[in-house]
């Protein structure tokens, strides 16, 4: 590989790490073309994917970028996986596939910026999708002002049936 070729790299790796969300560094020793093509795939579903390239490579892209605090993990076999939209669902990709696969072994990630660790992955991994979590809070949120109908609504709804019960025992009387 010359030094363009190199740079075209570098500079492809950048973009990508600059409109990432999320990135989860992996060692990928032992896999199988087909495995990783698996896991390449189910990540194109979610606005996300796996790129795998040199270490030193993978350095020189990552510096001016949220994922700076990755570069310590770049060793061995790296495979990287960048998230550009929510990174929920990639999380769980990651998750499930390093489960399945003994051999992809998740080093660390970033999320906006910050560097995390495998346990805070799998917590990651295990949350709903923004889009359930959104529907859960308007859920909440439209709880509220139902119930508060509900009370205030209670007070006429109760003094009407003392008002029925009252009619019922005069009716009852006058027969």
């Amino acid at each position: 590989m010359n030094r363009d070729e190199k740079t075209a790299i570098v500079a492809e790796l950048n973009d990508s790490f600059s409109r990432a969300k999320f990135a989860v560094v992996a060692d990928y020793c032992g896999l199988k073309v087909s495995e990783l093509q698996q896991i390449r795939i189910d990540l194109r579903n979610c606005d996300s994917e796996i790129r795998v390239a040199k270490n030193t490579l993978l350095k020189k892209a990552v510096q001016n970028t949220d994922s700076v605090s990755l570069s310590d993990d770049f060793s061995g076999t790296t495979a990287v996986v960048i998230a550009y939209g929510d990174p929920i669902l990639p999380a769980k990709v990651v998750a499930k596939f390093a489960d399945e696969h003994e051999k992809f072994k998740i080093r660390s990630a970033s999320f906006d910026g910050s560097k995390i660790g495998v346990e805070e992955l799998i917590a990651l991994s295990k949350l709903p999708s923004k889009d359930v979590l959104l529907g859960q809070l308007l859920s909440v949120m439209n709880a509220v002002p139902t119930g508060l109908v509900r009370v205030l609504s209670g007070v006429p709804r109760t003094f009407l049936y003392g008002l029925q019960a009252i009619k019922d025992q005069k009716e009852q009387a006058a027969n």
